[in-house]
């Protein structure tokens, strides 16, 4: 039996954020689960922000509008973490 999903479809099926983690389901059935400390923006967010997000960049990127945050599959993928802002002295 073939599916129509391809075996490395990292397009977003769905997002869930809660107060410690945040979790990606793609498309060919992964899940991506990391720190929400990594991403500052999503950790300090309002539930209700956290959950207002919408699906970006052709499938492969999500996007908050709230909060001007957005994170590809690639990135989460590799593990990339948000940039630390540069501190000035």
């Amino acid at each position: 039996m073939h599916s129509l999903v391809s075996d490395n479809d990292l397009r977003v099926m769905s997002v869930q954020v809660d107060d410690d983690r945040l979790t990606v389901e793609l498309m060919d059935g992964r899940a991506i689960a990391v720190p929400l400390a990594w991403y500052p923006k999503l950790s300090s967010a309002t539930p209700a922000q956290r959950n207002n997000w919408e699906i970006a960049g052709g499938g492969y990127g999500i996007h908050w509008p709230d909060l001007d945050e957005d994170l590809s599959t690639e990135g989460l993928l590799r593990g990339a973490r948000a940039p630390r802002p540069h501190r000035v002295d």
